[in-house]
């Protein structure tokens, strides 16, 4: 429909908008005394009554997508979580930069689990990302290593990202919204395993006051809302496309982390981080030549 055309690509700077500013309710609740894996388990859990009922009439058709609903749901609650805390505790683009060597993942596990062979296609993918990586995490000197454990989290969190798409692919028959539910579902289950492993017990919520509970419940709908218009946008644009409009993300946190955060970059950093913008396009192209 001719309407698509402009509410597609919307829909995907919207999400890429959302999730460039996302990190800074979470700080804000963090500073309330609401620790990330807490943060993530309301957040998420606010988002679910919505999922539910427009979930309530999907049916699975094939038994055998259960094991991999399952998995999404794990792979994403993963991801989710440990992408609220890097974002919490790190610096922002350092986090978001090293979240983007998830095309390097996808090439591994779309091997692995799928049986894709990318062949020589994706050797710009895999090469820019590991030089973009080595140069912008040796900027400090010492093994080109992630330096805390934010980092860590966000490398982590860029693997469970590429999982979490290439298991997508093994149900994308199933409905948006049954999908979605999984994922909401897996982030709670998740971060109330890591909650309890950080021995945060169920009082903490207690801390919080009005204005922080209309926080959880605004970013819940943020949540929501990006989820539903980066999938819509995804079903009805360009690979390569959707991939440059997705990459505004890390325009938009660049400007956010500078403004509210007065995080800077070193050099090193944007280098670094250039080339992994740049295998970021170079496998969106990749993906449309495969579908050819």
């Amino acid at each position: 429909m001719p309407h698509t055309r402009w509410l597609a690509p919307l829909g995907l700077v919207i999400a890429a908008t959302t999730w460039g500013l996302i990190w800074y309710p979470y700080r804000l609740l963090q500073e309330a005394g609401i620790a990330g894996s807490v943060a993530s388990l309301l957040t998420y859990c606010a988002g679910l009554p919505v999922l539910l009922v427009l979930a309530m009439r999907t049916r699975i058709a094939d038994p055998a997508e259960r094991r991999w609903l399952l998995a999404l749901a794990l792979s994403a609650g993963w991801t989710n979580l440990a992408y609220v805390l890097a974002v919490i505790h790190g610096e922002i683009m350092r986090v978001m930069l090293l979240f983007y060597l998830a095309p390097l993942w996808t090439v591994v596990f779309a091997r692995v689990l799928l049986g894709e062979r990318v062949g020589w296609r994706g050797a710009p993918v895999i090469l820019l990302s590991l030089v973009g990586a080595w140069i912008m995490l040796a900027g400090g000197g010492g093994l080109p290593l992630p330096r805390s454990a934010a980092e860590w989290l966000a490398l982590s969190a860029g693997m469970g990202f590429a999982l979490a798409n290439v298991v997508t692919r093994r149900v994308r028959s199933a409905p948006i919204a049954l999908r979605s539910l999984w994922v909401f579902a897996g982030v709670a289950v998740v971060s109330t395993v890591y909650a309890t492993a950080e021995g945060h017990t169920p009082h903490v919520v207690g801390a919080l006051d009005g204005w922080g509970w209309s926080l959880v419940v605004f970013t819940g709908a943020l949540l929501l809302l990006a989820t539903f218009t980066v999938q819509y946008g995804l079903a009805h644009t360009p690979a390569n496309q959707a991939v440059v409009i997705l990459l505004s993300e890390l325009v938009v946190a660049a400007v956010a982390a500078r403004l509210l955060a007065g995080e800077r970059m070193s050099a090193e950093e944007w280098l670094g981080g250039g080339m992994i913008v740049a295998a970021t396009l170079f496998s969106g192209l990749l993906q449309t030549e495969e579908k050819s």
